[in-house]
């Protein structure tokens, strides 16, 4: 059970108290553990053209479903 006092201060934890640098080094490690094993993503040139067609549009210009 937690204290409600509010005169303690509450401590970071997990990856709220990490350095910018370590949660970045840790990152990188999951992304390149995922390429390794061939589950990454990696986008062909025409997905990633329909992304940024996709991204630029308005958003009155984006039908339902694209």
């Amino acid at each position: 059970m937690q204290d409600n006092n509010p005169t303690q201060q509450r401590r970071l934890r997990g990856f709220a108290a990490m350095s910018p640098e370590k949660k970045r080094e840790i990152a990188g490690m999951g992304g390149r553990a995922a390429h390794a094993t061939g589950r990454a993503h990696q986008f062909t040139t025409e997905e990633a053209r329909a992304a940024g067609k996709k991204r630029h549009q308005r958003p009155d210009d984006v039908k339902p479903g694209n």
